[in-house]
């Protein structure tokens, strides 16, 4: 994609949503910490619904080591992977208290040193916590990097170097969560919404999902029927 293309790319999903904020609810920045590590291979609203009654009750390290491992898998049950996650934030919450005054670090070295902490993780903390201008790649950027061809890569660190490289510094801020958001609710990996896409002009990627309701979209569900039938 050309670095005129990149730039409406951008200006466009600026327009929809000018300041666009992490769905992951959280009180600071150990409670983001904690929600992120969690949402691994989680949705975000089963996150949410884990750590709102958890975040009431514990919001600093010193809190978490105090209900421990145990009183944490009661919490968050319902996410995927509980046990070794309960594992792993308390053990960072000790690693915080211990080496880092009880405060999250503001360095990505530091921050991937952590236990169930990566560079998708570190980047979401930097950003979101810290207002750097990091870009985090989840599995909505990985495929909308390759699919529009805004950022191709064979893995999620070639997208994120191609991210960085490509993104003019006014958008950089904001990136990571305009491409996972547009990723989430209309580029979909199934059945992308390229009918209600406001950068779909911009994009190589074909067939175009038809309109629901459309000629188009009516042709293709009898097309479907049809050949269901013949399966039958």
């Amino acid at each position: 994609m050309k670095p005129a293309a990149v730039a409406e790319f951008y200006s466009r999903l600026r327009a929809q949503n000018p300041n666009p904020e992490t769905e992951l609810k959280y009180v600071n920045p150990y409670t983001l910490l904690v929600a992120v590590v969690l949402s691994a291979q989680a949705t975000d609203v089963g996150v949410n619904k884990a750590t709102g009654p958890l975040f009431a009750k514990v919001d600093t390290p010193e809190k978490m080591l105090a209900l421990g491992e145990q009183g944490l898998r009661g919490y968050i049950k319902t996410i995927g992977l509980f046990n070794a996650k309960a594992k792993n934030v308390i053990a960072l919450s000790k690693i915080l208290v211990e080496q880092h005054g009880s405060h999250v670090p503001r360095s990505r070295e530091d921050l991937e040193k952590l236990p169930g902490v990566g560079r998708k993780t570190a980047n979401v903390v930097l950003n979101v916590a810290f207002g750097e201008d990091t870009i985090a790649v989840d599995t909505h950027i990985f495929r909308i990097g390759n699919r529009t061809g805004l950022a191709p890569g064979k893995d999620p660190f070639a997208v994120e170097a191609k991210l960085e490289k490509v993104t003019p510094p006014e958008f950089k801020r904001h990136a990571h969560h305009w491409l996972i958001l547009h990723g989430r609710y209309v580029c979909k990996a199934r059945v992308p919404e390229c009918w209600r896409c406001v950068v779909a002009d911009l994009c190589p990627y074909k067939p175009k999902t038809p309109a629901p309701g459309s000629t188009q979209a009516v042709k293709a569900k009898a097309a479907r029927k049809k050949a269901n039938k013949k399966k039958a």
